[in-house]
């Protein structure tokens, strides 16, 4: 028994020892294939990435630094660890060499067979290996090679992950406009870096009206002795605002120099670019202290935790990798390398590629190293992909555009002591603002920049330029002339060897001068051409400041347009316009007819008429209601006259009994009043007044009749002539002004001139002393006056013009008037002349107010007549014509209900009440009462004119007597009619 219950346990137990095993190497075999699985799922492929950087330099260091921080951040992240790329850095030293960084550049490429190239640090640098890049198509990417000089264009395998020179040229501009410097003197490193911004920084000042006298182009190997020389021959000149364009470490040696000379005073403008404002914080103290007051540019990184955090753990590290380097601070080039590395990893796997090696080409014989560089087949599907990679980067968007970053918001900056203060920004949509946030618009005004220390520790904002500290003095140019001597006159004393020059122009250019406040040396220089004595032509003379023999030009010089092609003019200091001088005649030697005169003719028949209209409708509202307007037909048309324009003198004796008549009156003699006055005061003018008349007073009189005129010999008045179809041989020059009045007195019959044209300053100074024999008529054509001519661009022109408004609108002007101009001899001929004759444009106001209260006067009239005889108006029996015949004798007759009738009514009552009472009333009394009927037609006007209705007989009936008298009138003129 025993032996059996053993064989079954040992039984029991084989079998759970085989299922234990058996489950035990199951577990084994799942964990394994797992972890074959996961090791399956990691497997990266690795890419070979080349890295050319100057390892002795900051941003070399500091872009390493940065460059594998991106790798380490973007493959530990969520989204990155999943990536099936890894970007194997391959190191080099470009050893701060053109040749090193090439020697670089194709080891990597030749024996390395690199998918991308990220650097080299300078633009030098990258000019030869972008060369090397496009013959095996291998992407070159560079964060700090600044030079608009590279560029996609030349070579697409460059892609610059960092910002062109050329993009921070318009906020220099926007900041050199502001505070409207007008010189600048950029001072640039004489290497492909320094040089390629200066044709962008021109382009910008020419559009802003701000030239470049001078380009300061310092050796790139320069001692201290020639960046001295060099400095020492800006101080000599006349223009205190300076662009800098430097490397830092070349830029540094630059102001301590600058601070050692003097150079950083007040007075001084220093401006640099970002290529220094970038890495201002790797700087040393001393150098930055150097730098006090200048003005600074860079592109505007926008703060966020996620820089905040980055920055941290990159000073912690690159301290740990550094430890000699205290105070490490991280710049934008920084930024730039961690963002152009993050998407070059991104972008490689992106585009899928895998590392195939080069293919080489077929070269046989002994082939250099640059000849069997093979081509990589991934490179032009690398290229595409990183051009279109985008994403939010440390230093801001990246997004490249024609294979560069664009160009952001730029921050201006002012150096202080040992560091800098934001003082305002710069965007293409609003120009210079203290803070982006803002939308006013664009505007460039220095009120939109905080506060600004500037070199020197002064507030005051430097005006850009000062007087040469060599010593030399202005050289003004000044016409040398035989006649108008009043304007500039030259005079030389052979003894001493001296020349001195007056004149009005002269003392007017010292006046301005004086008003500046501070001092300008200058020296006058008068000018002849070569064989000549005289200034023979203006134009030569302006001319000569464009050709550099002199500063200014001061004289009697006009502002013209094709002068200003080569020279700027101040603003003018006399009247501008040419005008026409020409001899006066008196009108007055025949005065029979000079009653006539005061009024035009359009005036005098205007008046005739409105003396006739309103005579007329005098007539028209008294007739029926005054007796003294009524009689033969001849008396009443002289009444209308005799009263008319006897109101003119007011004589008229009649009495005016309408209501609607002493209206219109009262209207009407008011513009009696009015024109009798004018009349008289105009007559009277012209009886006391000498009538002096200018012989010419249109130009096309002159050219009809083939006159001569007279012109000033070199003034561009000749060319103005000609081009007004004047005949050049009527045309006659003088020299003088003694010349040109013996010209005008012998006319243009005997051999002199009708007109003398000029411009107005020496018109106005013949006719000082001549105006007795002389008018100006015009001004015909315009000019601009004279001017004081600078060079384009000159710092002087806009101080001198706002002089030149102070002197002008002041009382210094007329004192130099008065001075060489004198007070005229006699008043002046325009008010001389007499007065022109009254026109109907003055008065006819006065007759429309008349006539419109006459004619409202007469309609009222009107339309009450019709009123009380519309009962003829309506009667259909009889023809247009009779009811108008009626209507006229109705209108004739008079109006009893008027109350200037009224004694007569009562007295014919009277009368006839006596009459019946005295005995009986014959039967042909009633009949009596009525006109006569003419037998074979229309009653006689006379006897119309004589014959009255008799009024009723009682008072009662006198309301319908008129229209009683009326019907049967009407019934005797009908009956006559047939």
């Amino acid at each position: 028994m025993r032996k059996k219950t053993s064989k079954v346990f040992f039984s029991v137990s084989s079998f759970d020892s085989s299922f234990f095993f058996f489950f035990f190497f199951l577990c084994l075999g799942i964990l394994f294939s797992m972890k074959m699985a996961m090791a399956q799922k990691r497997k990266t492929v690795p890419m070979n990435v080349g890295v050319v950087l100057e390892m002795d330099n900051w941003t070399g260091k500091m872009g390493l630094s940065c460059i594998s921080m991106a790798l380490s951040d973007l493959y530990s992240s969520d989204h990155g660890s999943d990536y099936k790329t890894r970007l194997v850095l391959h190191t080099r030293d470009s050893k701060s060499n053109v040749v090193a960084a090439a020697a670089a550049a194709l080891d990597l490429l030749k024996n390395v067979e690199v998918e991308a190239i990220i650097g080299p640090t300078s633009s030098m640098q990258a000019d030869f290996i972008i060369g090397l890049g496009e013959k095996s198509q291998v992407p070159i990417i560079s964060f700090s090679a600044t030079s608009p000089s590279l560029s996609s264009f030349r070579s697409p395998y460059f892609i610059r992950a960092t910002l062109s020179d050329s993009f921070q040229v318009q906020t220099i501009s926007s900041i050199i406009q502001s505070f409207g410097w007008r010189e600048v003197v950029p001072i640039y490193i004489d290497n492909q870096f320094g040089e390629g911004i200066i044709p962008f920084l021109a382009d910008a000042l020419e559009k802003i009206n701000a030239r470049i006298p001078y380009r300061s182009v310092i050796p790139e190997f320069a001692t201290d002795d020639k960046i001295t020389s060099e400095l020492y021959k800006l101080m000599s000149m006349q223009t205190r605002v300076f662009v800098v364009h430097m490397t830092t470490s070349f830029g540094a040696k630059i102001f301590t120099k600058a601070k050692e000379l003097g150079m950083m005073s007040e007075g001084y403008v220093w401006i640099i670019t970002d290529a220094m404002t970038n890495e201002l914080t790797s700087m040393d103290s001393s150098a930055i202290e150097s730098m006090h007051g200048v003005i600074g540019v860079k592109p505007h990184v926008p703060r966020n935790k996620r820089l905040e955090n980055f920055t941290t753990r990159w000073k912690l590290k690159f301290q740990q990798e550094n430890p000699t380097i205290l105070n490490a601070e991280l710049n934008v080039f920084g930024l730039w390398a961690y963002d152009s590395v993050t998407a070059l990893a991104m972008a490689v796997e992106k585009s899928r590629i895998t590392g195939a090696p080069f293919q080489k080409l077929n070269i046989s014989g002994n082939a250099t190293d640059l000849e069997t560089i093979g081509v990589s087949k991934d490179g032009p599907k690398l290229l595409r992909a990183i051009l279109n990679t985008t994403f939010k980067g440390l230093s801001g968007d990246f997004q490249l555009v024609d294979g560069q970053l664009q160009s952001p918001a730029y921050q201006i900056i002012n150096v202080i002591g040992n560091g800098a203060k934001g003082i305002g920004f710069w965007t293409r949509e609003n120009g210079i603002v203290k803070k982006l946030n803002l939308r006013n618009g664009y505007s460039i005004s220095k009120e939109n920049f905080g506060s600004i220390i500037w070199p020197g520790d002064t507030t005051s904002v430097p005006k850009g330029w000062v007087i040469p500290t060599n010593g030399k003095k202005l050289k003004i140019g000044v016409p040398v002339k035989d006649g108008f001597s009043e304007f500039v006159k030259v005079t030389t004393d052979f003894t001493t060897n001296t020349t001195t020059v007056t004149g009005y122009c002269i003392d007017v250019f010292e006046a301005v001068m004086a008003e500046l406040n501070y001092s300008v040396p200058y020296e006058f220089v008068p000018y002849a051409p070569p064989g000549a004595k005289t200034t023979e032509s203006y134009d030569d003379l302006v001319h000569q400041i464009f050709l550099g023999k002199f500063d200014a030009v001061v004289g009697d010089a006009t502002i013209r347009s094709n002068r200003l092609q080569h020279v700027d003019f101040t603003l003018p200091y006399t009247e501008s316009g040419v005008t026409m001088m020409v001899p006066i005649k008196d009108n007055n030697r025949n005065k029979a007819w000079v009653f006539l005169k005061p009024l035009t003719w359009e005036l005098w028949l205007t008046s005739f008429c409105s003396f006739v209209f309103i005579g007329f409708v005098i007539w028209v509202l008294e007739h029926r209601v005054n007796e003294e307007f009524r009689g033969p037909l001849s008396h009443q048309v002289g009444m209308i006259f005799w009263f008319s324009f006897a109101s003119m003198v007011f004589a008229q004796k009649e009495k005016i009994v309408s209501n609607l008549a002493r209206f219109v009156l009262i209207i009407w003699f008011l513009v009696v009043l009015i024109l009798t006055s004018s009349y008289t005061a105009s007559l009277t003018s012209t009886l006391t007044v000498e009538n002096l008349q200018p012989t010419v007073t249109d130009i096309k009189e002159l050219q009809k009749n083939k006159e001569y005129v007279g012109f000033q010999q070199g003034s561009f008045v000749k060319e103005l002539l000609i081009k007004n179809k004047f005949d050049e041989d009527r045309l006659k020059q003088y020299n003088s002004s003694e010349e040109c009045i013996d010209l005008l007195s012998k006319g243009s019959a005997n051999g002199g001139i009708a007109a003398a044209f000029d411009e107005i300053p020496y018109v106005k100074l013949l006719q000082a002393i001549n105006c007795s024999k002389y008018t100006v008529v015009g001004p015909i054509y315009k000019s601009d006056g004279f001017g004081f001519a600078f060079p384009i661009g000159s710092p002087l022109l806009h101080d001198v013009s706002r002089a030149v408004l102070s002197v002008t609108e002041g009382e210094k002007l007329v004192q130099i008037e008065k001075t060489w101009f004198g007070q005229p001899i006699c008043s002046d001929s325009s008010k001389s002349l007499s007065s022109n004759s009254l026109g109907l444009d003055s008065f006819w106001g006065l007759f429309v107010i008349a006539g419109i209260a006459a004619i409202l006067a007469l309609l009222i009239f009107l339309t009450m007549f019709m009123r009380d005889h519309w009962h003829i108006i309506r009667r259909s029996n009889h023809s247009f014509h009779e009811r108008i015949r009626i209507l006229a004798r109705n209108f004739d007759r008079k109006d009893y209900n008027s109350h200037t009738f009224k004694k007569e009514i009562e007295l014919r009552d009277g009368m006839r009440v006596s009459g019946h009472m005295d005995g009986p009333q014959s039967p042909h009394d009633n009949s009596s009462m009525l006109p006569s009927p003419q037998p074979n037609g229309p009653p006689c006007p006379s006897i119309s004119s004589h014959t009255e209705a008799t009024p009723p007989l009682h008072e009662e009936n006198v309301a319908s007597s008129t229209q009683e008298s009326a019907i049967i009138e009407s019934a005797v003129e009908l009956r006559a009619g047939h």
